[in-house]
């Protein structure tokens, strides 16, 4: 068992220890080195001059970054990967207890750590900002930094999606804060004990792991009961299960609320929307902080300011200053993203995969450009997914005038799962319940559907959070050789 510590204590006492010297020179392995979530930790353990090297199945970019920053990462997993003097090894959530490296690891005794163990250790050696939700958290906690960052307060961060004004999905800075999308699938945002903890909304998803949805309430209740004690929970406080949510608290418990109601302490008023863009006063209680034109389209994002606005004062900073700043925030990748306009033809993409996104983002899309008609071409995510919300998906689509569905992208389902639905099912759902529909198989496929379908004036948008962003890439390349 040479090189691991194997005692109670172990790594955790060493890792939680106050002072950033306390990680200078102790060794990780990172096994999926190449996720978005774990090379942020990775880049954080490197700016506090730990030692980390890894593995991933493939390159790409993220790897690349790694390697310039003097990590080793091997590709493919092997057992010889965990070196001897590797005193703690972090898995991502997709790496399966066969795992050759895995198995390596735990035999010669090794110290374990989940990818959401070890940014639940890490974002509590900061003043921690955590926002959880069913929808929004990429965009919030981006545009939280991305505030804190223009305001000069250099912000760690891990962020489940790229933000393209950040230049990255995670970063490290020399500020105290630390802002970290908090995931509720397998309750890995528990691990999070943050200053701040928000909860932007709670709706039914991941029903291949919670039994219900009330479950799902009693999850996002102890990540808020999760709180520092001098803590605040931030709470949209138009929402009916984060209602319940902030009930459990108890009265040991600070809280603020955002939303449109003047019973919230953060609110907005005199909302107005212009091409879908939506411009309003902020106040925070009596106080008017100022006006914020955002843009970013849709409603929705209205409730994800006055989020970012909640925390901020939370923190303890001047409100009227963030107000000025949210409007600058151009948003994260693939929501609502504009690919191209070519020919009189918009192309964009965007992530949305439950039902409630999918309208959000359709409606916002008709406000914003007010096509003649909106292709969208989209790929549900899991199977499990798709069967418990079969009829909100088929509801879902009432903003758009023509969708396409190809097979379900397969992620993190059994065999089983797979025999209880397919595209084709929600397809007919969907031409019930809504709009016309149409199964095609195959991205190549839908391409040459839309070459001959979509005239001038209509708007085409791949949505999902699987690969089906190809399609938009290949689509536009073939407008601008044909326009």
């Amino acid at each position: 068992m040479e090189g691991c510590d194997t005692t109670a204590a172990g790594l955790g006492a060493r890792v939680n220890a106050n002072g950033v010297g306390s990680l200078e020179g102790m060794r990780f392995h990172f096994i999926g080195a190449g996720g978005i979530g774990m090379s942020g930790l990775a880049k954080i353990l490197i700016k506090n001059k730990a030692v980390v090297r890894g593995s991933d199945q493939m390159g790409g970019g993220v790897v690349e970054k790694l390697c310039e920053l003097g990590v080793d990462i091997k590709i493919g997993h092997r057992e010889e990967n965990v070196g001897g003097d590797a005193e703690a090894v972090v898995i991502s959530a997709a790496i399966e207890e066969d795992n050759c490296e895995l198995k390596a690891a735990r035999k010669r005794g090794c110290k374990i750590y989940k990818y959401a163990e070890m940014l639940g250790i890490l974002c509590n050696r900061y003043e921690g900002i955590a926002v959880a939700g069913t929808h929004g958290k990429s965009t919030t906690s981006g545009w939280l930094t991305y505030c804190l960052k223009q305001a000069g307060h250099d912000p760690s961060f891990v962020i489940g999606g790229d933000i393209p004004q950040l230049g990255s999905s995670s970063g490290v800075g020399d500020g105290k804060y630390f802002v970290a999308e908090a995931c509720e699938y397998d309750r890995s945002f528990l691990n999070l004990r943050p200053r701040i903890a928000c909860v932007l909304n709670v709706e039914q998803d991941h029903l291949d792991y919670y039994k219900d949805e009330d479950e799902i309430v009693e999850a996002f209740g102890e990540f808020a009961r999760g709180v520092k004690a001098d803590g605040v929970v931030i709470a949209n406080g138009q929402d009916a299960n984060v209602a319940k949510v902030i009930e459990r608290l108890g009265e040991g418990k600070r809280r603020r609320m955002f939303g449109l109601d003047e019973s919230c302490d953060v609110r907005a008023g005199n909302v107005v929307a212009r091409d879908g863009l939506y411009s309003f006063d902020v106040y925070y209680g009596d106080k008017q902080l100022g006006s914020a034109g955002l843009s970013l389209p849709g409603r929705h994002n209205v409730m994800n300011a006055l989020a970012v606005v909640a925390m901020w004062v939370s923190l303890g900073l001047e409100g009227e200053q963030v107000v000025e700043l949210l409007g600058d925030f151009t948003g994260a990748d693939r929501r609502l993203m504009l690919k191209g306009e070519v020919g009189g033809i918009t192309v964009l993409d965007d992530y949305a995969h439950h039902p409630t996104e999918i309208r959000a983002s359709l409606e916002a899309m008709r406000e914003r450009y007010r096509p003649g008609r909106i292709w969208c071409i989209f790929q549900p995510h899991q199977y499990s997914r798709t069967r418990f919300l079969l009829d909100d998906f088929a509801k879902s689509f009432q903003f758009a005038d023509v969708t396409i569905v190809p097979e379900i992208y397969f992620v993190r389902d059994s065999e089983a799962a797979k025999k209880e639905v397919n595209s084709e099912i929600l397809v007919e759902r969907i031409r019930e319940r809504s709009s016309e529909a149409v199964f095609i198989d195959g991205f190549g496929a839908i391409c040459d559907y839309l070459k001959e379908n979509v005239r001038e004036g209509d708007l085409v948008v791949t949505m999902g959070a699987g690969d089906i962003r190809k399609v938009a890439d290949e689509y536009i390349q073939w407008l601008r050789k044909n326009s």
